[in-house]
């Protein structure tokens, strides 16, 4: 079919709505009424031919075969497609014969639909096409409608027809139709703005994605291909890649069979996808409904080719409970495998927070793709995220693990900043991953990342938040630069501003990082006073309705029952104060024995007071050795818990107080060789990992203190020592390195990698600026005033 055939029938189609549903539907729902139909009339066309041969099938196996129940195979075969209809009606005998009753017709009109297989019924119910043949009947346009689409001025069909006046209508072809479907969705997204990118991808990105995907190994394609999208909306990714690699008259040529698969949790576009598929010849039964990542549908396939553009910012709390148990990950899609820093492999979670799952479809094609054992060209996977997917999550987080288990498995390829406002539902930035499990030689440990974001062109009208599109020339320069594999420096214009493309390669390494713990000393003075102790009578995370109960109530607290009593009153209580309190929480607030344990420990406190007085130490270690000889003179015994919390109530972080000691060691000379090692330095540095040699030969290691910790983010290519002696050692001498907090992050940054720095003007033109908009200003203002600007002047 031409395009001026296939503007002229969307044309038509698209006037159907207006010409019959302006006064039954709001403008925002003619899609929910003009999509199913036309579905349903290209199904009614490719069925019309063999009617005969369906309804005699259907005779043979009631009649003669006695069957209680139809065999769908040879009902198929019958009718030459996956589907068939058995019952007597066409769309055309059903206006043939309607009367001006309406519902006789629509009477018909549910026989016609309830003949139809059982995969043209699901997509019948997924539309919720009954509801809508039934409130077209009520409202008396039912008839209209069904007119319109078996029109003689319009060809759905496969063949060739002549129209009323002799004008020939060219066949329509799975293809063909195809474009012609897509275009009417494309045409109602773009008049539902405020929703279109929910299901929907400008099909010029979508361009831009098929030939990322297929152009580089374009004359290697596999013989039977595969391509895979887990969120398929209304199947453009499927469709588009499936038309750019077999048009006759494009640059690839695929020489096989192409299958294409899907899945859609909406049940509309899921309908939209099914039926295109149908239309189209593609095996429907490949598209699935429901969560993609509630259920594993494809679990034990593997694609060579996947393209995506999945929900982001979008929560996935409703799909947690089949992901993870508590903190345990019992899906193993989103588990990856990863080494420590000291190389010990572990399973770590590989999910991000449940706010955002753009991630989990990434880690759904990860886990799907065809091994190079399989398939010369591997797998590759074009997907559509926005900036979080970069660089939000902490190292050692499920967003980090999910980029460093790519990086370091090599599969991530390339990155393609977009430009904003280029999707119908958000401005913010948007940006393409590549991934392939095949990199060619000179592409191997590297990644190469694209700012495109100032090559596009204005639209007229916006569409929602798209304002822009990528041009023909756009893609093809993006393309290019991919394919080339060269950096490529911003260049500027007259007025100094960037523009065009920038192409920047880089290791893999570059994107990561250590993240280290930074620990400082413990320095700490201890007093015994009688308001320090005070609030050991409390617990510390119930401290404040503790008090409440105490201070109003005094030793009645200790009596057996009285807590139970005052349960009601001290919960009204408490939720006037704004403090929420978990049942466990409760029944501690609640629990004499707990109440008489912590007066216990408040009395032990007074009693190491009497033993040691109330002077103040500034040395915490000789302190805490005259608690433990107190404890052990007066044999008390108390759990390290009830000793922590005891000096801990007595003691404070002073910087002007000695280092408190957290163990002392004696190492051998293997033991001591086996710690260098270990942190790969010499006996000299190992008071920058926080072990200092002692006078008599010891080691000592200091406690550390929690407020003064830090963290510093060491690039994988640097070491973590040298880093330290020359960032950090300098400006807080005391300081050492925990190699055991160590953990291994990646991000990737596009600010950074791509910022350039705009000098700022020069005086002169700032002055020239300011005088003229100081000229500007007294124009006005005389013009105000009816005074000429030189009177103006002189006042001034």
């Amino acid at each position: 079919m031409n395009q001026f055939a296939h503007n002229k029938l969307v044309s038509f189609i698209w006037s159907i709505a207006d010409d019959c549903l302006r006064d039954v539907y709001v403008r925002g729902k003619y899609r929910d009424v003009i999509l199913p139909m036309v579905v349903l009339r290209r199904l009614d066309t490719l069925l019309e031919p063999t009617k005969a041969a369906v309804l005699e099938e259907v005779r043979f196996q009631k009649d003669e075969m006695k069957a209680t129940e139809l065999d769908d195979a040879p009902l198929k075969a019958a009718s030459g497609y996956v589907f068939f209809n058995t019952s007597k009606w066409t769309l055309k005998q059903l206006h043939a014969t309607a009367t001006n009753n309406q519902q006789i017709l629509l009477a018909n009109v549910e026989d016609y639909l309830n003949g139809f297989s059982d995969n043209v019924k699901e997509i019948i119910s997924r539309f919720k096409l009954l509801e809508q043949m039934r409130h077209m009947a009520n409202k008396q346009v039912l008839l209209d409608v069904l007119e319109k689409f078996i029109s003689p001025y319009i060809n759905l069909t496969p063949h060739p027809v002549e129209d009323p006046d002799g004008n020939t209508l060219p066949a329509l072809s799975n293809l063909g139709m195809g474009y012609v479907f897509e275009e009417l969705i494309r045409k109602f997204n773009e008049e539902n703005n405020e929703e279109a990118g929910e299901h929907f991808t400008p099909r010029e990105v979508i361009h831009l994605m098929t030939h990322l995907v297929f152009d580089p190994i374009k004359d290697r394609l596999p013989p039977v291909m595969t391509i895979y999208d887990p969120a398929c909306g209304s199947g453009g990714m499927l469709t588009e890649s499936q038309n750019y690699v077999i048009d006759p008259d494009g640059s690839i040529k695929a020489t096989g069979d192409v299958y294409l698969y899907g899945k859609e949790i909406n049940d509309e576009t899921y309908a939209i996808c099914k039926s295109d598929m149908m239309i189209k010849g593609n095996n429907p039964e490949n598209i699935k409904v429901g969560s993609t990542l509630s259920t594993d549908e494809f679990a034990a396939q593997r694609f060579d080719f996947m393209l995506s553009n999945p929900p982001y910012g979008k929560s996935w709390n409703s799909e947690l409970k089949h992901i993870k148990d508590g903190n345990d990950v019992i899906d193993p899609r989103f588990k990856v495998e990863l080494a420590d820093y000291w190389g010990t492999i572990e399973t770590r979670d590989a999910t991000p927070r449940s706010s955002d799952g753009q991630l989990l479809f990434l880690m759904e094609m990860v886990g799907k793709m065809k091994s190079t054992k399989d398939s010369a060209v591997g797998a590759r996977i074009a997907s559509v995220h926005n900036g979080s997917s970069l660089f939000t999550g902490d190292a050692g987080s499920g967003e980090s693990n999910i980029r460093r288990h790519i990086i370091e498995n090599d599969l991530l390829d390339t990155i393609i900043q977009l430009p904003n406002n280029l999707f119908y539902n958000t401005g913010i930035t948007t940006y393409i991953w590549l991934l392939t499990n095949a990199k060619p030689a000179d592409r191997q440990g590297r990644v190469q990342l694209i700012d495109a974001n100032l090559l596009y062109r204005k639209l007229r009208k916006n569409l929602g938040d798209k304002n822009c599109e990528f041009a023909p020339e756009h893609i093809e320069a993006i393309t290019r630069a991919y394919l080339t594999f060269q950096a490529v420096e911003r260049q500027l214009d007259a007025n100094g501003d960037p523009t065009g493309i920038a192409v920047q390669i880089f290791d893999n390494t570059d994107f990561g990082y250590h993240k280290v713990t930074i620990e400082r000393p413990d320095r700490r003075r201890a007093q015994f006073n009688a308001e320090r102790l005070a609030p050991l009578r409390f617990e510390k995370s119930l401290r404040e309705p503790m008090e409440h109960l105490w201070e109003t109530h005094g030793d009645a607290v200790y009596d057996a029952g009285f807590l139970k009593e005052q349960a009601k009153p001290i919960m009204v209580w408490c939720e006037e104060q704004g403090i929420s309190l978990n049942a466990s929480a409760r029944a501690k607030l609640l629990d004499t024995g707990n109440w008489k344990r912590l007066r216990e420990l408040l009395a032990h406190g007074h009693t190491l007071m009497q033993a040691i007085g109330t002077e103040e130490s500034a040395d915490y270690n000789a302190f805490v050795e005259r608690v433990n000889k107190a404890l052990k003179a007066r044999k008390i015994k108390l759990s390290a818990t009830e000793k922590n919390a005891i000096l801990n109530a007595v003691s404070w972080y002073a910087e002007d107080a000695e280092k408190v000691i957290d163990k002392s060691l004696r190492l051998s000379g293997a033991e001591l060789a086996a710690v260098t090692a270990r942190l790969g330095c010499e006996v000299a540095d190992l008071g920058d990992f926080g072990l200092y040699k002692q006078p008599d030969g010891s080691w000592l290691t200091y406690a550390s203190n929690a407020d003064l910790r830090d963290s510093e983010s060491v690039p994988l290519k640097d070491s973590i020592h040298r880093y330290f002696k020359a960032e950090v050692k300098p400006h807080v001498d005391e300081a050492w390195i925990n190699l055991d907090t160590v953990k291994i992050g990646y991000e990737i940054s596009f600010n950074k990698y791509f910022y350039r720095h705009k000098p700022l003007r020069g005086l002169d033109k700032v002055t020239a600026d300011i005088l003229a908009l100081e000229q500007q200003a007294d124009g006005l203002i005389s013009d105000i005033l009816g005074v000429p600007v030189a009177a103006l002047s002189e006042v001034e």
